[in-house]
C-alpha cells in the first residue's frame, strides 16, 4: 500500500469515527431519560467489551495475561470511559446534546497542551498550532453564538463535560502506550475493566432491577454500546498509533459539521454562508493535524 493510500484511508476512518461518535450524544441524551447515568453507562461498557471479547477470539487472538497490561487497562478504562462517560450522561440530563458535543469538542486543545506543556512525546509543530485555531475558528463560525446560549445555565454539567474532554485527551496520550497489540485488544481490556468498576457502583447507586427504562432507552442503549463503543474504540487505538494523540482527537472538529451536514441532507435545515466557511476551516484545520509533512528527498552530491 502505498503512503499516500495509506493516508487517504486513515484520514477517511478519522472522520468514519467522528460520525459514530458524534452520534454517540444522541445517544445518551435518550438513554438517561429512564436509564440513570451510571447503570446506562455500565451497560454500555459491558456490551461493547463482550462485543470485541467475541470478535477477538473470532480472529484467533487472544488477550494479554501479564498484570502490567491489565493495570494499563485499568488506567485507560478510568480516562477513556468510566470518568468521562459517567459525567457526560450525568450531564446531558440537564444540558442539550448540542452542547455537550459543542464543549467536548474542544479535546484536540486540551491534548495539544498536555503535549506541550507535559508528555511532548510528539513533535508540537507549527502547523499543529495552525490547526488548534483554525478548528476552534471553525467551530465557532458554524455553532455561531445562539448555540452556547446556555452557557452560565447548569454551571455543573457543563464543567462537567469539560473535565471528560481533558479526560480524554490524557487517554489519547496514554493510549500510546498499547502499541505492538492489535487495537480490538486494549479496546477489550478497558472496556472490560470499566464494566468492573461500574456495574458494583450501579448495584449499590440504581438498583437495576428496580428501573423500567423506555424500548428507546434499550435501542439507544445498543446503538452507544454497538457503533459507538465497540467499533468506535477499535479504530480510535489504530488511529493513536498511525496519526498519534493530537491527530486522533482532531477528529472531534468533525462532530459539529457532520452534524451541521445531517441536519441539512434528512431534516431540511438550511446553512448560512458562514457555516460552509466554517466546514473549510475545519477541514483545514483537521488537514494541518492529521497530514505527514512531506518527506524532502537528500540531492545527490550534497550532505
Amino acid at each position: 500500500m502505498s503512503e499516500k493510500t495509506e493516508i487517504t484511508t486513515e484520514l477517511a476512518l478519522l472522520g468514519f469515527l467522528a460520525v459514530l461518535w458524534g452520534a454517540s450524544y444522541t445517544f445518551i441524551k435518550i438513554g438517561v431519560e429512564t436509564i440513570p447515568p451510571i447503570s446506562f453507562i455500565a451497560g454500555r461498557t459491558l456490551i461493547a467489551g463482550c462485543i470485541l471479547l467475541a470478535i477477538i477470539r473470532w480472529r484467533g487472538l487472544a488477550m494479554p495475561r501479564d498484570a502490567l497490561n491489565w493495570r494499563r487497562f485499568m488506567f485507560q478504562a478510568c480516562l477513556n470511559s468510566v470518568i468521562p462517560f459517567t459525567l457526560i450522561a450525568a450531564a446531558e440530563r440537564s444540558i442539550d446534546a448540542g452542547l455537550a458535543t459543542i464543549l467536548n469538542a474542544t479535546s484536540p486543545i486540551f491534548t495539544f497542551l498536555l503535549t506541550a506543556l507535559i508528555t511532548r512525546h510528539e513533535p508540537v509543530t507549527s502547523r499543529k498550532l495552525v490547526g488548534v485555531g483554525a478548528g476552534i475558528a471553525g467551530i465557532c463560525l458554524i455553532v455561531g453564538t445562539g448555540a452556547l446560549d446556555g452557557i452560565g445555565h447548569q454551571l455543573w454539567a457543563q464543567l462537567a463535560v469539560v473535565a471528560a474532554t481533558i479526560c480524554y485527551a490524557g487517554a489519547a496520550i496514554f493510549g500510546r502506550n498499547f502499541k505492538g497489540l492489535d487495537p480490538m485488544v486494549p479496546a477489550a481490556g478497558s472496556m472490560i475493566c470499566g464494566a468492573a468498576i461500574l456495574i458494583p457502583l450501579s448495584l449499590v447507586f440504581d438498583r437495576p432491577w428496580t428501573l423500567a427504562p423506555s424500548s428507546a432507552s434499550i435501542l439507544a442503549l445498543l446503538g452507544l454500546s454497538i457503533f459507538s463503543t465497540a467499533l468506535a474504540f477499535s479504530i480510535f487505538f489504530r488511529l493513536i498509533h498511525t496519526l498519534g494523540s493530537v491527530g486522533t482527537t482532531s477528529q472531534a472538529y468533525l462532530r459539529v459539521p457532520i452534524g451541521v451536514g445531517i441536519g441539512a441532507v434528512f431534516l431540511g435545515e438550511s446553512l448560512g454562508p458562514a457555516a460552509w466557511v466554517g466546514m473549510g476551516f475545519v477541514v483545514a484545520g483537521v488537514a494541518a493535524m492529521t497530514i505527514p509533512a512531506r518527506r524532502v528527498r537528500a540531492i545527490p552530491g550534497k550532505a
